[in-house]
């Protein structure tokens, strides 16, 4: 079993078929060995062996890939790494998702202290209003996002959201490539968002996980917030089986 791992691990990180000299010599294994593991796996088509004698994934792990998929949730998955990051910090914890010109929340898991969150499930504001909102279109094409600010970047309540298009635009750019966006204060009066995004394999941003709380705990450790909302992220993603973007 140990060996046949290695095998498909190996032909997994180079994303190719490969000989069976080159997976022995990567695996730090005697030829014979592989040889005798690779034979095993053609004939269970785990592997399937080309004309010139390389290997790569079989059908059979195909069909067990696509069963697994289909036993995955997103919003499942997604849900319980949420309530998994409400217990770590001790604050609000919501999922974020792009409706259109908007962001809605999709989810979330109230703190357990006496601080109040206006944006419950199913509210929807513009999105660059949040934090949530910049990454959910920091992948979309320069020219789009743009069209899009323009469309949609609306004054906010407390007057401190930016509606500059080209600045929202570059913002939603930089925001998804540190794979972290903070706001404070831009919805709602001394309230504070620290959100990382969620990428498919394709690497769009097809939601955020984001933590919600007073403004001043971000100022006093932003660090800390930043640190465990991008590690739910990567739970997620790879819960999903999306880390190879």
């Amino acid at each position: 079993m140990d060996r046949a791992l290695q095998v498909l691990d190996f032909l997994y990180e180079t994303g190719s078929p490969s000989s069976v000299y080159a997976i022995a010599k990567a695996v730090g294994a005697p030829l014979s060995t592989i040889y005798v593991t690779v034979d095993d796996m053609v004939e269970k088509n785990l592997l399937s062996r080309d004309a010139d004698g390389s290997v790569w994934l079989g059908d059979r792990l195909y069909h067990y890939g696509l069963a697994y998929a289909r036993s995955l949730d997103f919003l499942g998955v997604a849900t319980r790494e949420m309530h998994d990051l409400g217990r770590e910090v001790s604050e609000t914890i919501q999922l974020c998702g792009r409706d259109g010109d908007y962001m809605q929340v999709l989810a979330m898991a109230d703190g357990p202290g006496h601080f109040q969150v206006t944006s419950r499930v199913g509210t929807r504001v513009p999105l660059n209003w949040t934090a949530s909102g910049r990454l959910l279109v920091g992948h979309l094409p320069a020219d789009e996002r743009l069209e899009l600010f323009r469309r949609c970047a609306r004054s906010s309540p407390t007057g401190r959201a930016d509606i500059d298009p080209a600045t929202l635009s570059t913002q939603a750019e930089s925001a998804l490539t540190a794979k972290l966006s903070i706001q404070a204060g831009e919805s709602d009066y001394a309230v504070a968002c620290v959100a990382a995004p969620i990428l498919d394999d394709k690497g769009s941003c097809v939601a955020t996980i984001s933590i919600v709380l007073p403004e001043q705990k971000v100022l006093d450790d932003r660090d800390h917030y930043a640190r465990h909302v991008q590690v739910s992220a990567e739970r997620i993603e790879k819960m999903m089986g999306w880390r190879s973007h």
